[in-house]
């Protein structure tokens, strides 16, 4: 396929050299009804390039087939299919492949590291999840993605399960085995969901982990404003095989998905094709060499230390550019060295009890390693004030009973408790420290002594709680 082209980019350029007159949404008509104050700070170009699909991108009943064309275009850059975009996130995209591949009251296996978005899907779905416990690293309290033998644990003991949602990489940048799953999955006849959002980047470099499509996987999500070069909420769904339906996933992401697609994304997403077909290994070559001299140098500074090995053997890969940096050496928590870094303009992903996570990506260069590593030598001459420890629960403590669906609890009766008071109560809604918003417990499981002591310390040492009604803890939604 001619990978120079960009459909939608194409499309946009047409609209906007013929100068139509638009009698349609967008309100603001390419910008003509923009506030100036907000053009100035965005720029006219986004407001004249958000276009509806119909009537806009395309013609009414979509003939000219633009967002076909870009859509096959990525199919066959990535070795898929069928390609899907969508303009809601990966949260969303989530959704609609677990609902392509299970319905209400079915089961399906699903990786207990789940994001937050996936036990939304539970909830909407009415999905009966079969949890497979990730492999836990109980000395550094880290959970790798799980194996070909926690997958075919679980499959024998529900071989009803109408398939398995597998969540790699990790916030951490630790991956599966995701051919060895998938083969466990296949054996039984089931099909394999990869929620691969961290990467949408590995198709582009042999020295990146395994794609999901190259890993047998049946049907992968992906999120392109993560490591590579969408706009956020630029989402990809790939498919391959005859396990998974593509008129069913279209169905289940348009019950799900929005009527009113952005322009925007789609040009992002099909841009960053032709980009990474025509330079990527170049430009990912560029990001590894960039994170190999990163690594170097951080842990050549006292009190750092990057992870790398410590990996392996629970993850069967780990992504080079994804760089987590232990500080506990210089005897702060993750949380702290976040906030100090984020008080020099310097924004990191994940923090927790004492380790930051930060990605190199082919946008960075050596001005911003440089500043990257400037920064980090400056947490060793900040006077940190203490604090307290977090109360790390082991891994059979984070294994919590699942006392009702979680759709049931979501949507049960509920009061609020003090968090001291919810020990044997069923939860009613998700708590997840954020990033990286794998809830620590989820609706319909049971809160327990070691789960309380948990967030209670957590909340004290500077973890984030996103999604619980009461943000501070004080108390929590449990079943009434």
């Amino acid at each position: 396929m001619d990978h120079s082209r960009a459909p939608v980019l194409e499309a946009i350029e047409s609209y906007r050299r013929a100068g139509g007159l638009a009698f349609t949404p967008p309100g603001h008509k390419q910008g003509r009804g923009a506030d100036p104050r907000v053009l100035h700070l965005l720029g006219r170009d986004a407001f004249a390039s958000d276009l509806l699909t119909l009537n806009g991108l395309d013609d009414r009943r979509m003939s000219r087939g633009v967002l076909a064309d870009a859509q096959e275009l990525m199919a066959d850059a990535v070795g898929a299919e069928h390609t899907f975009f969508s303009t809601c996130g990966s949260s969303l995209s989530v959704k609609s492949a677990m609902l392509a591949v299970a319905g209400p009251g079915e089961r399906l296996l699903v990786s207990r590291n789940a994001h937050k978005s996936v036990v939304a899907g539970l909830v909407i779905s009415g999905v009966h999840p079969v949890w497979v416990r990730p492999r836990y690293d109980a000395e550094r309290h880290l959970a790798h993605p799980p194996g070909p033998e926690e997958v075919r644990t679980a499959l024998a003991g529900s071989p009803e399960a109408k398939g398995m949602l597998l969540i790699t990489p990790t916030d951490y940048g630790t991956c599966a085995d995701i051919r060895g799953v998938a083969r466990e999955c296949h054996a039984a006849g089931k099909p394999l969901i990869v929620d691969e959002a961290w990467g949408a980047h590995y198709p582009f470099h042999d020295d990146l982990p395994t794609w999901a499509m190259d890993g047998d996987a049946d049907l992968c999500v992906t999120s392109t404003h993560k490591m590579g070069g969408g706009l956020e909420q630029a989402s990809v769904f790939h498919l391959q095989g005859h396990r998974v339906s593509p008129d069913v996933l279209k169905a289940r992401e348009d019950l799900l998905g929005t009527t009113s697609t952005s322009a925007l994304l789609f040009a992002s997403l099909d841009g960053w094709r032709r980009q990474m077909v025509e330079y990527g290994e170049e430009l990912l070559g560029k990001a590894l060499s960039l994170a190999a001299r990163v690594r170097e140098e951080i842990d050549a500074t006292p009190g750092l230390h990057t992870m790398a090995a410590e990996f392996r053997p629970l993850a069967f890969e780990h992504d080079p550019l994804k760089i987590v940096i232990d500080v506990a050496g210089l005897g702060i928590s993750g949380y702290q060295a976040a906030d100090w870094l984020a008080e020099q303009h310097l924004h990191t992903g994940l923090s927790d009890h004492r380790r930051i996570a930060v990605q190199i990506t082919h946008a960075d260069d050596d001005d911003t390693v440089t500043a990257l590593l400037t920064g980090l030598r400056g947490l060793r001459n900040h006077n940190f004030t203490r604090r307290p420890p977090v109360d790390l629960p082991s891994a059979a403590d984070l294994t919590l009973e699942m006392r009702m669906l979680p759709r049931d609890a979501f949507f049960a009766e509920a009061e609020h408790v003090p968090l001291a008071k919810a020990v044997g109560r069923v939860a009613a809604e998700m708590i997840s420290p954020y990033p990286p918003g794998v809830p620590a417990i989820a609706p319909g499981e049971v809160f327990t002594d070691a789960i309380v002591d948990y967030l209670d310390s957590g909340v004290r040492a500077g973890m984030f709680i996103y999604d619980a009604a009461d943000p501070g803890l004080d108390t929590v939604r449990v079943v009434t």
